[in-house]
């Protein structure tokens, strides 16, 4: 039979992610919890609400147990909902959200986050704007009695990861990282039958973030009036003072490093699935090398690099950016693991696992089968959904760990030790050399000069 069109929410109640949570070890999506009654909704605020935070939104809106109660956004259409107001100019980005949610009008707007923190009947907040104000909004959020999900990468510096993981303790809230692949069943699975050993020993792993933005990337510019109804210093926030640049804000900040890093922006992704399905904590050593080498534009960050994290277990993980050469990365999938029995390629709606051959002087056969998946969500009527959103599995688990009070897929702690890996690579770039890293105290152990990078000092008023 043709698989029809369900929606996300009749899928979830009928597919992978109760199946996950029962069989791999995570928590199942279950109405069960501090709440009771089909009327009684979870309250949410959003803090950044243009692409990525409509994202959130909308799919936060799909499920029946939330009530959108604030906006906050530091430019006035999208905080009011009003495409049309949008400057021509943004929508070259691609970027500027539909808006088109039809919100009541009993949400609240905000252009101060502090504000929207003071709104006593918002249980839980949801973080989308750059990455250098993740970490304060969290943590404001949790000290002011709310829950939080945080869009990756979790933070801009390492110390303010630690931050955010003790204010989490300390204000016993519940934190979730919007890193996807954790709320994908299939990475579910594999994250169970990799602790057994399913193809064998890992030694190596790869992932690539290819874009080709040869030659003119992100442009040149000259500094201009930010656009009517932007608040260009408060997008600042913490950071030093500057002028406004059309190639910083709204989109185009994840090529400018006291914003945000490809390293971060996607690298953070792929570590997170890697080092999750091998079990590792965090690095023992990183170097990156690379440069900005062709693409003419006002970045501060490479057009290309290449970083190896090694691990005391003996697994060097490799993550490659190419944003000024194209090609294909791994065929067929977005990650890959070799191990001694066999090599996994995987992506979020399936994987392929191929048994090794015998190498020089070996005389065995294969010793695996090869070994294919694909996603299959069942309807309940003999059909097959062939894709699920991860990400809205993700809103789904943080909202059912809202009323349970278990800890989400993706904690603030797992966040913060995969979005660690773009900071030490960005650190070992910026030094120019090989960092050895102490995940228990979290320090590079070989050079006291790369220590200053894992913070900077805030422009007041801001704190951490």
């Amino acid at each position: 039979m043709k698989a029809k069109s369900i929606s996300r929410r009749e899928f979830i109640t009928k597919s992978s992610l109760v199946a996950a949570g029962a069989s791999f070890g995570v928590p199942a999506v279950s109405g069960m919890g501090r709440r009771a009654g089909p009327n009684d909704r979870i309250r949410l605020g959003f803090i950044g609400v243009g692409n990525r935070g409509t994202d959130l939104l909308k799919l936060s809106m799909e499920n029946p147990d939330v009530e959108v109660a604030a906006l906050c956004d530091v430019y006035e259409p999208y905080l009011n909902r009003n495409r049309s107001s949008v400057i021509q100019r943004y929508f070259d980005t691609g970027k500027v959200p539909l808006m088109d949610e039809g919100l009541g009008s009993s949400v609240k707007r905000y252009t101060d986050f502090r504000k929207m923190l003071e709104q006593k009947d918002i249980e839980a907040i949801f973080i989308a704007t750059p990455d250098h104000w993740h970490a304060i909004q969290a943590i404001m959020s949790m000290d002011a009695g709310k829950d939080v999900y945080v869009e990756k990468p979790l933070t801009i510096t390492l110390k303010e990861g630690r931050a955010i993981v003790e204010a989490e303790k300390r204000t016993s809230r519940i934190g979730a990282v919007g890193l996807n692949r954790r709320g994908c069943s299939i990475y579910q699975k594999l994250s169970k039958e990799f602790q057994g050993g399913k193809i064998g020993k890992v030694t190596s792993a790869r992932a690539f973030r290819i874009s080709n933005m040869f030659p003119d990337g992100i442009g040149r510019l000259k500094p201009e009036d930010p656009p009517p109804g932007f608040n260009w210093d408060m997008w600042l926030g913490p950071r030093p003072y500057r002028l406004y640049q059309y190639n910083i804000a709204p989109y185009y900040f994840r090529w400018w490093k006291e914003y945000s890093s490809q390293m971060g922006n996607w690298g953070v992704h792929y570590m997170d699935v890697i080092r999750w399905l091998i079990g590792e904590k965090a690095p023992v050593a990183i170097t990156a090398h690379g440069g900005k080498y062709v693409v003419k534009d006002d970045r501060d960050i490479p057009d290309t690099m290449e970083v190896f994290f090694e691990h005391e277990s003996g697994v060097i993980i490799q993550f490659s950016i190419h944003e000024a050469s194209g090609g294909e990365g791994i065929p067929g999938g977005e990650i890959e693991l070799k191990g001694t029995l066999g090599t996994l390629v995987a992506r979020e709606d399936g994987y392929r696992i191929t048994p090794s051959s015998p190498g020089q002087f070996q005389t065995w056969e294969k010793r695996m089968e090869e070994e294919k998946y694909e996603f299959k969500g069942e309807t309940g009527d003999d059909d097959y959904q062939t894709s699920e959103n991860s990400t809205g599995n993700l809103i789904r688990n943080f909202l059912d760990c809202v009323k349970s009070r278990e800890k989400p897929l993706c904690s603030l702690e797992d966040g913060h030790r995969s979005t660690s890996f773009a900071h030490l690579a960005n650190i070992s770039l910026e030094m120019g050399m090989r960092i050895e890293w102490d995940a228990v105290n979290e320090k590079i152990t070989n050079s006291e000069k790369a220590n200053e990078l894992l913070h900077y000092e805030y422009r007041k008023p801001w704190k951490l």
